[in-house]
């Protein structure tokens, strides 16, 4: 069941649902950390008992992030992406009623457990509806929902919470998400011969190569990706789940102020990860290798994020909004190429599976991260958080140019 459109357009209407779907996903991730101390309030929490929550969170995202992957190389994109909203929809919408925190931390789990489906099947439906020439752009395109979701989630969550309670957030989330199902399934299915033959070089999916499961684990390239995503991924979480609660408890922000301007850093990331992934792409397009261009313009955005370093000596909630705009523009930056780099190294058999992997390992550098930053916000000060941040991403560049390389599997 799929409307009728010509590929060329089809394509850009498969891209902006998955964009939809990316904004509430994060939408729904980004709630609790907006009324986190609503949350901690309601179910008489402190900063460790609120990590839990979030560590609930994300060791369901880093167990089921592999699963996925491996179910999208499996079964296709369309059928586990369906599945994934619906679950994500349904945990939201649970969150919302729960009344004890062992509900609320069950749904969070459930919320974990259904998220990681979106980006395998966005990175596998990006790799085989576009040509490397474009296909950093409309990766970064779909992927942009991530900050989107995060940018919309700080006015609309403060004014839903305000306006009615904080449980009718979580529900007008959930639906919204069945919504996003319903499109999905109206709008997406697999290209016709001519788009797969310039996207992957085979007129059929099932012609296309590629590594067996155990044989991914031996390629050196596997990894580099993986332990990237493990150094890279915390300061992106820590965007996501610690600034707006620094916001508020440290930088004096207000729950509405929140909402005027918790969204800035957000915006300026999308904005600025957009550019990084259009300029990789054109230097693909001057005849720079698609992996070396990706590797260039990572390396070049990766400068940005030790400015993080100064922000405990800040003197405003402003001048930490700045800084965090420069930090985001290199964490989504990377976020959104490294998926690309996956596209570009391993056979379109195996890029699900990949990103699904290095998706779970980046979730669990973000688990021991949320412990770190639990231990330490609020009782020692967080200046140690932002040391440690600062030099993550440029380990991520040593890495990159000394593991990542085009891998093929052995003919028999």
């Amino acid at each position: 069941m799929a409307i009728s459109i010509l590929p060329e357009r089809r394509r850009w209407f498969i891209i902006f649902v998955i964009f939809l779907a990316i904004v509430f996903n994060y939408f729904d991730r980004q709630i609790v950390s907006i009324l986190k101390p609503v949350i901690k309030k309601e179910f008489q929490l402190q900063d460790d008992g609120y990590a839990f929550i979030l560590n609930i969170f994300t060791i369901c995202y880093a167990i089921m992030y592999p699963v996925t992957g491996w179910l999208v190389d499996r079964f296709g994109a369309k059928l586990i992406m369906f599945f994934g909203i619906i679950g994500w929809s349904v945990a939201c919408i649970g969150g919302g009623i729960s009344r004890t925190v062992g509900q609320f931390t069950f749904f969070r789990g459930m919320l974990g457990m259904a998220e990681p489906t979106n980006f395998p099947a966005q990175l596998r439906v990006v790799t085989i509806w576009f040509p490397g020439k474009f296909r950093a752009t409309a990766n970064s395109l779909c992927v942009a929902g991530s900050s989107i979701g995060a940018i919309i989630a700080p006015p609309l969550v403060a004014w839903l919470a305000i306006t009615y309670n904080w449980h009718v957030v979580f529900i007008v989330a959930g639906a919204v998400g069945l919504i996003i199902a319903l499109l999905w399934v109206l709008i997406y299915k697999d290209p016709p011969a001519k788009i797969l033959q310039e996207s992957t070089g085979n007129s059929s999916l099932k012609e296309d190569t590629g590594f067996k499961w155990p044989q991914l684990w031996t390629t050196k390239s596997l990894w580099g990706v993986l332990l990237i995503r493990f150094v890279t991924d915390p300061v992106w979480y820590f965007c996501l789940f610690w600034l707006p609660g620094y916001l508020q408890e440290q930088s004096g922000l207000t729950l509405k102020e929140m909402g005027l301007y918790g969204w800035i850093p957000f915006l300026v990331a999308d904005l600025g990860a957009i550019g990084t992934s259009a300029w990789s792409d054109y230097m693909v397009r001057k005849g720079k290798k698609p992996l070396k261009a990706r590797k260039i313009m990572l390396s070049c955005v990766a400068i940005l994020t030790p400015f993080c370093i100064l922000t405990p000596y800040l003197p405003s909630a402003f001048s930490t909004l700045l800084i965090f705009s420069t930090v985001a523009v290199a964490c989504l930056s990377w976020l959104f190429t490294i998926s690309v780099v996956v596209a570009e190294a391993f056979p379109t058999k195996n890029v699900a599976s990949v990103l699904g992997i290095a998706g779970g390992f980046g979730a669990c550098g973000a688990v021991l991260f949320n412990y770190f930053v639990g231990q330490l916000m609020g009782k020692i000060g967080a200046e140690q958080i932002f040391i440690v941040m600062a030099f993550l991403h440029p380990i991520g560049v040593i890495i990159l140019w000394t593991m990542i390389k085009p891998e093929k599997p052995k003919q028999d």
